[in-house]
C-alpha cells in the first residue's frame, strides 16, 4: 500500500504541503482581522449571521446524522470488532479511562458557560415568550443538554473511533486522512489528504483559539472582581502571553511529563469545585432537578435536535439558534480532530460497542450534572429573588461564576479554586491542541522536534491575541464557524467511510467463517462416507 510521503519543511520534520497552506491562510486571516475588525466588529456580526442563516440546517442534518450512526454502531453486529484485534487488552482500567474520556472534553467553556448559558437560556430565548418561570426553567437547562450533551460527544466519538480503528486495525498513521481510505483510496496519500489535512489543523487552531479567548476574558473578569486589577486590553494580552508560556514549557516537557501531570492535576481541581457547589449548596435540590433535567431533555429530544426556528426565520430578531445552536454544532466540530485524537490513543483495546457507549454517553451525563449543579442552582436563585447573577452577566458575562459563588461559605477561596481551574484548563487546552495539531502538520509522526511543537504553541497564542484584541469574542466566533463548515462536511464522510470499511472487514470475516464451516462439514462428510464404506466392508 502507498504511504505519504511525510517531507519535511524548513528542515524541521513538517509536512509541507499541509504547514504551508494553513500558515498563509493563518497569515490571511490575522491580517483581515487586524484590518477591518478594530474598525468594525459590525463584520464579524454580518459573516457569522449570513454563514449561519444559510448553512445552519447544513450543520443540524449533519450532527443529528452522527449521533444517529453512532447510536447504530452500538447495537449493530459491528460493535463486537476490538480495537486493535480480537486479542488486544485496554491499556488503561475502565474508571481510569472514563476520567480520561471526561477531562478531555471538558475544558474552559464549562467554567465559562456553566453558570451563564442557563441564566441566559432562562431570561431570554424563543421558546419561552410570555411562559412561566418553571417552563423557562426547564426549557433554559434542555437548551443547555442539547448544546453540551449527546450530540457533540457524538463528533468525538466518531473521530476518536475512526481513527483509533485505521490506525490500530488497519495500521495506518495516526492522521485524519487515513479514516478516508476507504473511500478515497490512495488519493488520501496525495493532494487530497492534504487538503483533509489542512482543514483539521485549521479548524483545530481556531477552535482552541476560541477556548482560549473565553478563559482569558472570565480569568481577567476574575482577576478584577477578586483582586482589583483592572480588566484593560493590555491585561488580557499580558495573561495570555505568561499562560501561553507555562504552556508552552509544559509541551517543551513532552506528553508523559507535563501534560499528563497537568492534566491530572486539571481533573483533581475540577472535581473539587464540583463537589463544593453540591455540597455546600442545595444539595437536595441539585440531584431532584438533575433527574428532572434528564428527563425533559429527553422527552423533548427529537424536536430540539430537529428544530431549526423556521417560522420565526423572517424576522430579524429570530437569530437565537444562530448565535446559540449553530454556533456551538461549528464549535464543536472544529474541537474534534483534537479531542477525537487524544481519545484515539487512549482506547486500544475498547470494543467499538464499548467505545462508542462509553464516548457518547458517560461524559454527557457527567456534564449534565455539571450544568445543573452551576447554572440549575444559578436559575434557583434568580427565582428566589436574587437577580445579581442575571445583572452580572449583563454587565460582564465573564463574572457570572464568581457572583455566582458568593453565595457559598468562604466565596474569595472558593472564587480562587475557581480561578485556578481557569488557568489549569487555559493551559492543558493549549499545550494538548499544540500537540495535536504538530501531529497533523507532521503527517501523522508522534515523534518530532521539541522546536516546531514550541512553534505552534506559540501560534496559538499568537492566534488567541490578534482575535481577541481586535475583534473580540465575535471575531473568535467567526472564525470558528467558517472553519467548522468545512470540517462538519469532512465528518459526514467520515462516518460514511469507516461505515464502508467495517462492513466490508466483517463481511470478509464472515464469508472466510462460512468457507472455513463449509470445508469443515465436507471433510466430516468425506470422513462420514468413508466411515460407512468401512463399516459395510466389514459387515
Amino acid at each position: 500500500m502507498k504511504r505519504s510521503d511525510k517531507g519535511s519543511f524548513m528542515g524541521l520534520p513538517l509536512n509541507k504541503k499541509v504547514t504551508l497552506p494553513s500558515l498563509i491562510i493563518i497569515a490571511l486571516i490575522l491580517a483581515f482581522t487586524v484590518l477591518v475588525g478594530a474598525k468594525n466588529n459590525q463584520v464579524f456580526e454580518d459573516i457569522q449571521r449570513i454563514v449561519s442563516t444559510h448553512t445552519g440546517w447544513i450543520f443540524i442534518l449533519i450532527i443529528n446524522f452522527i449521533l444517529a450512526f453512532c447510536i447504530y454502531i452500538i447495537f449493530s453486529r459491528y460493535g463486537k470488532i476490538r480495537l486493535g484485534g480480537k486479542d488486544c487488552e485496554p491499556e488503561f482500567s475502565k474508571k481510569a479511562w472514563i476520567a480520561m474520556l471526561f477531562s478531555a472534553g471538558m475544558g474552559i467553556g464549562l467554567l465559562f458557560f456553566g453558570v451563564a448559558e442557563p441564566m441566559i437560556h432562562f431570561t431570554a430565548n424563543p421558546r419561552t415568550i410570555g411562559a412561566t418561570e418553571a417552563h423557562a426553567a426547564q426549557t433554559a437547562m434542555s437548551f443547555t443538554f442539547l448544546h453540551w450533551g449527546l450530540h457533540g460527544w457524538a463528533l468525538y466519538a466518531l473521530v476518536g473511533g475512526a481513527l483509533a480503528y485505521f490506525s490500530f486495525n488497519k495500521k495506518q498513521p495516526l492522521a485524519l486522512r487515513s479514516a478516508f481510505f476507504p473511500i478515497f483510496g490512495n488519493r488520501i496519500y496525495g493532494n487530497l489528504g492534504n487538503v483533509i489535512d489542512t482543514t483539521a489543523l485549521i479548524a483545530t487552531l481556531f477552535g482552541i483559539a476560541t477556548s482560549l479567548g473565553y478563559g482569558v476574558l472570565q480569568f481577567t473578569s476574575g482577576l478584577e472582581y477578586l483582586y482589583g486589577v483592572e480588566n484593560t486590553m493590555l491585561v488580557q494580552v499580558i495573561s495570555i502571553v505568561v499562560i501561553m508560556s507555562i504552556a508552552t514549557l509544559s509541551v517543551y516537557s513532552g506528553i508523559n511529563k507535563g501534560v499528563k501531570i497537568l492534566s491530572s492535576w486539571n481533573m483533581r481541581i475540577a472535581l473539587i469545585l464540583l463537589l463544593l457547589v453540591v455540597v455546600f449548596g442545595s444539595t437536595t435540590y441539585i440531584f431532584k432537578s438533575y433527574i428532572q433535567n434528564i428527563g425533559h431533555y429527553f422527552s423533548n429530544f427529537l424536536e430540539l435536535s430537529l428544530w431549526s426556528e423556521s417560522y420565526l426565520g423572517l424576522h430579524e430578531d429570530s437569530l437565537w439558534q444562530n448565535s446559540w445552536t449553530i454556533y456551538y454544532w461549528s464549535w464543536w466540530c472544529s474541537w474534534s480532530p483534537f479531542v477525537g485524537l487524544f481519545i484515539a490513543r487512549i482506547s486500544k483495546g475498547r470494543t467499538l460497542r464499548e467505545f462508542f457507549s462509553y464516548v457518547v454517553f458517560a461524559p454527557s451525563f457527567l456534564t449534565f450534572f455539571w450544568m445543573t449543579a452551576f447554572g440549575g442552582t444559578a436559575i434557583n436563585l434568580d427565582i428566589m429573588g436574587d437577580h445579581s447573577i442575571s445583572e452580572a452577566i449583563v454587565d460582564n458575562i465573564g463574572t457570572a461564576i464568581y457572583v455566582f459563588l458568593e453565595n457559598y461559605p468562604l466565596p474569595i477561596i472558593i472564587s480562587s479554586v475557581a480561578l485556578v481551574l481557569i488557568v489549569s484548563f487555559f493551559v492543558t487546552s493549549a499545550d494538548s491542541g499544540a500537540l495535536v495539531v504538530d501531529l497533523l502538520a507532521s503527517g501523522g509522526r508522534q515523534k518530532t522536534s521539541k522546536i516546531q511543537k514550541v512553534f505552534w504553541s506559540s501560534l496559538i497564542g499568537v492566534l488567541t491575541i490578534v482575535l481577541t484584541v481586535y475583534g473580540g469574542i465575535k471575531s473568535l466566533q467567526t472564525m470558528v464557524l467558517l472553519s467548522g463548515l468545512p470540517f462538519a462536511i469532512l465528518l459526514f464522510l467520515m462516518a460514511i467511510s469507516l461505515y464502508k470499511d467495517l462492513k466490508r472487514t466483517l463481511d470478509k470475516q464472515q464469508k472466510k467463517h462460512k468457507r472455513i464451516t463449509n470445508e469443515k462439514n465436507r471433510v466430516e462428510t468425506i470422513n462420514d462416507v468413508l466411515e460407512a464404506i468401512k463399516n459395510d466392508e466389514e459387515d
